[in-house]
């Protein structure tokens, strides 16, 4: 039996959906990435000193650290898959997939695409993947 998982991802977590005869398992991985807001102003009454640029890095920074360690939890349960569907708003799913490509290079090779989906609930969640999956086998039988 082929083993077809669907993510619903956005900054903030992921729902990893596994398809099953018998219906779906779920599993929700929150990312803690930190929601940076980045605050220009060092107290002087200079606006944009050099000093906002350092701060400005330093957080995409660490943005882009947590954004791996996110990707590296949700890509260790992609790895028994046999098909992989990503869907999401924005670009996270995006970006997701192109680190699968540059360092999970097995679990690459299992997605099917990038879809956009804006949020819903858990159960709408399940059914968009599982519609995706009946779908594509009625498409490829």
């Amino acid at each position: 039996m082929n083993k077809n998982i669907g993510i619903w991802m956005d900054k903030e977590k992921a729902h990893i959906i596994t398809v099953k005869e018998d219906g779906e398992d779920m599993i929700t991985i929150i990312s803690n990435i930190e929601d940076f807001r980045i605050h220009g102003g060092s107290g002087t009454r200079l606006k944009g000193g050099p000093q906002d640029v350092v701060q400005d890095s330093k957080y995409l920074e660490r943005e882009k650290n947590q954004f791996r360690v996110y990707f590296a939890e949700v890509a260790s349960y992609l790895k028994e898959a046999d098909k992989v569907a990503i869907f999401g708003p924005a670009e996270t799913g995006e970006k997701f997939n192109k680190e699968l490509k540059e360092k999970y290079r097995d679990v690459s090779a299992k997605v099917e695409g990038v879809f956009k989906a804006d949020s819903m609930t858990e159960n709408q969640t399940k059914a968009l993947v599982r519609d995706y999956f009946k779908k594509r086998k009625k498409s490829i039988a």
